[in-house]
Formats: C-alpha cells, sequence, structure tokens
C-alpha cells in the first residue's frame, strides 16, 4: 500500500503544479489589459485545465487517504 501512497503523493503534486499553471496563464492574459471578450475567451479556455487538474489532485489525495487506511 506504500505505493498507493506514493502515486497518490505524485498526482497530488502534479495536480498542484496543474493548477499554478492556471494561476499564472490568467494573471498574464489580466497583465495584457484585453478586452473584456477577450479576457473572457481566454479564461474559459484555461478553465477546463483548472478543473482537469483540481481532480487529478483531488484522486490524488484519495489514493494517498486510501493507501494510508489500508496499511
Amino acid at each position: 500500500m506504500e505505493t498507493l501512497v506514493w502515486i497518490g503523493a505524485a498526482l497530488t503534486v502534479a495536480g498542484v503544479v496543474g493548477l499554478f499553471w492556471c494561476i499564472l496563464k490568467v494573471n498574464s492574459a489580466r497583465r495584457e489589459k484585453l478586452p473584456d471578450d477577450a479576457l473572457r475567451a481566454r479564461v474559459q479556455a484555461i478553465l477546463p485545465w483548472n478543473l482537469g487538474a483540481l481532480g487529478l489532485s483531488a484522486l490524488g489525495l484519495g489514493c494517498v487517504v486510501a493507501g494510508i487506511m489500508l496499511a
């Protein structure tokens, strides 16, 4: 079960890195002073990546908890 904990930790770290990437992309779009419609389109394009990173992080945390409970 130790392997499950390490896999979960890796998934969680990957998800958190993805979340930081999304934050950086949205902040760079905001700094470009785009018009409202263009900014909204850019943020909507990043949203699926944000949700995917959040889901990956949650899945990783679930794996960590399952590995600890089964150990």
